[in-house]
């Protein structure tokens, strides 16, 4: 799995500075006070002040940087070096106590010995894809939940990733729904964040059906709380989705509805 994690980590290392300067991001607002946080999570993960919070592959780490905002004692964690570079700047330039740490999520437990230190384990939208092993995964969020402490994910439901997500008419069947040990291989041009972009980037990702999702937590000894899934996305993962007045993109109207987003809170005995 290693050849496949660098390769991804390569990937999100190109892709940094890019999102970094990109509109999608928006680091100017972010600076000036604007919040990257949804009212998903908000009400999910509640009030975190003064309770310590890991954040799980935090990216550039402005979603670890508004939960310090509102009181949380953060570290982020990333496997990407350049990635984590924009997040301590931005620390820097808030004057926010944040703590960034490279480590894909696996090899933490060398790196943070910190067992049982945590009030909330968050992690959310598009991290699973890039992760080869579920269990190990959740073991690894539950070694750091303190006990009574929750674990809470807000992800794009792998329903939603089975269909072509280039045609704009119809939900057609594309991407397999089940895991397979062996990954997808995308060539990728632009981004996410930039699409015109002037990058080519390789990367590999797996599907993982919720009960994979749902299982691995169990068997890490934590205990489901609740599992919600949502008509509605925090990003147009298929073309015909339509942003709608309150933020979330949505099918048109008319369409047959199917889940675009879930979200699992699960406690630590």
């Amino acid at each position: 799995m290693n050849e496949y994690m660098n390769a991804n980590r390569s990937q999100w290392d190109v892709l940094a500075p890019i999102h970094a300067q990109s509109d999608f991001y928006d680091l100017p607002g972010f600076l000036a006070g604007e919040s990257t946080l949804k009212s998903v999570e908000l009400e999910e993960v509640g009030n975190v002040a003064g309770r310590s919070l890991l954040h799980l592959q935090c990216h550039i780490g402005v979603d670890t940087l508004s939960w310090a905002r509102l009181g949380a004692r953060v570290t982020g964690v990333d496997f990407s070096e350049a990635s984590l570079s924009v997040a301590r700047s931005l620390a820097a330039e808030l004057g926010l106590n944040a703590r960034f740490l490279a480590a894909n999520v696996y090899d933490l437990p060398e790196l943070l010995y910190e067992p049982g230190g945590f009030d909330v384990v968050f992690t959310s939208y598009g991290v699973l894809c890039w992760l080869p092993d579920l269990t190990a995964w959740a073991h690894v969020a539950a070694r750091y939940l303190r006990p009574g402490g929750a674990f809470h994910i807000v992800e794009f439901h792998p329903f939603a990733g089975v269909f072509d997500d280039e045609n704009r008419t119809e939900l057609i069947i594309r991407y397999p729904y089940f895991y397979s040990k062996e990954p997808l291989e995308f060539e990728t041009r632009g981004s996410y964040a930039e699409p015109t972009a002037d990058i080519t980037t390789h990367g590999f990702e797996w599907s993982h059906p919720l009960s994979d999702v749902v299982n691995a937590l169990i068997g890490a000894g934590l205990r489901i709380e609740h599992l919600r899934e949502f008509p509605f996305s925090a990003y147009q993962q298929l073309p015909m989705l339509e942003l709608c007045p309150d933020g979330w993109w949505r099918l048109p109207e008319g369409a047959s509805t199917v889940p675009l987003m879930y979200s699992i809170k699960a406690v630590k005995q």
